[in-house]
């Protein structure tokens, strides 16, 4: 070798691994956006019960220990009938941390086996070619379907699955996901203030009486105090999920949202019409929302909020006798809490939002691991873990059995025994799913509906934002309001056919840590290029 063979095998030789490592990266990335996928699911003849599987549980809590324990309980249990199944539990306080990892971990098949989410996220992991397990045939399998005979636990039926949360699952032609829990929204009410300010609650609310309640608390006395409280704070109204109050009044106002092919309808006259009206509100200071004025139950505890609307998966932390009071006693004021149903345009027919989690199982290599998967997911439908679960919030369980049982039954008829466990305010959350199954409904699900959803509810965050900085708010603003909305959340981009149901490779905005490994890999093949510019270079001067 002579010296400047030398020198040559000096620069590559550090510069080679790096390569191939950078190139290893490439390969992996390209895979979650342009890979062959897996095979589709088949059911096995039989379950190994004699091989050793783990597997990985995905789930979401409110930093809730009652909730926590119960999913430990229920894989403790599980594992004494199925010794062979090692189940590894990961928590998230957040679905959209859980829906960023899985994007990720789809790129090398590293996804979770069971996770728990919500159809909207569903959609978007389709576009891995079968990564998410249809469930169809599971369900109806007689041996480890729904009930089946060799399944080791009692487990409901198909038909005892509440159909109208099972049909929440279904979309694209299949069953991805098996109901969990549900819930709806639920408007936590000061009473005592209501009727302070001289109103009394009607049977049902509206939008209207809403409005002008929150309007009347902003009268002040001479010093700058609220009248109604003799605070220097007062937020009437404050909504948790801005995303949840723009679809429900689009669905009251009969107004278009999007169709079930993935047709955006959301950037409308009706929509700004509401923006309109919540941005008056906004300006006089009765309207507010979670992600800018902090969490509702906080302002109505401490006596700053007479309104609040939150999921009745939260009633524990609403009222003056709420088990998980977030603010010091000292801030704490005593008043009589009402539970009803969100406000409505026209009462005769009410439309609320069903929500809460459901369970998808991720396909892998091996159909034997799958089926463990499966065998656990519907192992958290039975009464045990069901009935458990619902009483720690305002949940309803998602299968007649549980519902109709003696202990479920009891434990509704038990409200306000005590502030803990029968937590009346909590009691009434979940009385008001019961009563209202029928008027629930869920927005079309298609690959870039969480994206939808998520616009949906920053046209308000954006709305109440400027108003708060003073900014105007004419015809202009919306236009852009709508324009910058499109392009943020790449509805501009979608296909009205929804490209989940082609099998198109289009999982919308990529997670952080996926853009900063693009960017790495631009970098470091720009240094490529250069280098090997420099090393041609080199030898034509030789």
């Amino acid at each position: 070798m002579n010296k400047e063979e030398k020198r040559s095998h000096s620069a590559k030789g550090p510069f080679l691994p790096l390569l191939a490592a950078l190139m290893g990266c490439v390969f992996l990335l390209t895979g979650c956006h342009g890979s062959k996928g897996l095979d589709a699911f088949a059911i096995p003849e039989s379950f190994d019960a004699g091989r050793e599987h783990e597997i990985t549980f995905w789930a979401k809590n409110d930093t809730n220990k009652t909730q926590t324990a119960i999913y430990e309980q229920a894989i403790a249990d599980f594992q004494e009938l199925y010794p062979n199944i090692r189940v590894n539990l990961r928590l998230y306080t957040d679905y959209g941390k859980i829906y960023n990892d899985v994007i990720t971990n789809i790129a090398t098949n590293t996804t979770p086996n069971v996770c728990i989410t919500y159809p909207d996220h569903i959609a978007t992991y389709l576009t891995g070619v079968n990564q998410v397990v249809p469930l169809e045939g599971l369900f109806d399998d007689d041996r480890y379907g729904l009930g089946g005979s060799e399944v080791r636990f009692d487990a409901p039926s198909r038909e005892e699955i509440i159909p109208r949360f099972l049909e929440e699952c279904a979309f694209g032609g299949h069953y991805y996901a098996i109901p969990y829990m549900r819930s709806t929204e639920s408007c936590y009410i000061n009473k005592t203030y209501v009727e302070k300010l001289g109103y009394e609650l009607p049977d049902a609310l509206t939008w209207d009486f809403v409005w002008e309640v929150s309007e009347a608390a902003m009268a002040m006395d001479d010093e700058g105090n609220y009248l109604v409280n003799g605070q220097d704070v007062m937020i009437p109204f404050i909504y948790k999920s801005t995303d949840n109050m723009m679809i429900q009044q689009i669905r009251q106002k009969g107004a278009g949202y999007s169709t079930e092919e993935g047709e955006i309808l959301l950037f409308s006259d009706d929509t700004k019409e509401l923006l309109e009206t919540i941005a008056a509100h906004t300006r006089t200071g009765a309207f507010s929302t979670f992600k800018i004025s902090s969490y509702p139950a906080n302002f109505l505890n401490a006596g700053q909020c007479i309104f609040a609307i939150d999921s009745t998966a939260g009633a524990t932390w609403m009222g003056s006798d709420a088990p998980l009071i977030d603010i010091s006693a000292d801030k704490l004021v005593e008043f009589e809490t009402e539970v009803m149903a969100i406000p409505q345009f026209d009462t005769s027919n009410p439309q609320m939002i069903s929500q809460g989690p459901s369970v998808c199982v991720f396909n892998k290599e091996d159909s034997q691991e799958v089926l463990a998967s499966w065998l656990f997911a519907q192992y958290l439908l039975t009464n045990k873990v069901q009935i458990a679960y619902a009483e720690t919030e305002g949940y309803v369980p998602v299968t007649s059995r549980a519902q109709d049982s003696p202990e479920y039954q009891e434990y509704l008829s038990s409200s306000g025994k005590d502030n803990a466990l029968h937590y009346e305010v909590k009691i009434k959350a979940t009385k008001l799913l019961l009563e209202n199954v029928d008027h629930t409904f869920v927005t079309p699900v298609f690959n870039g509906s969480a994206s939808l959803r998520d616009a949906a509810g920053q046209l308000i965050e954006e709305t109440v934002k400027s108003i708060r900085r003073s900014q105007t708010v004419d015809d202009a603003y919306f236009e852009k309001l709508y324009s910058d909305m499109a392009s943020r959340h790449h509805l501009d981009q979608l296909e009205q056919q929804g490209s989940s149901k082609e099998g198109k490779s289009d999982l919308g905005p990529l997670p952080v840590s996926a853009v900063l490994l693009l960017s790495a890999l631009a970098g470091a093949w720009a240094l490529m290029l250069a280098y090997i510019f420099f090393d041609r270079a080199k030898k034509k001067e030789c």
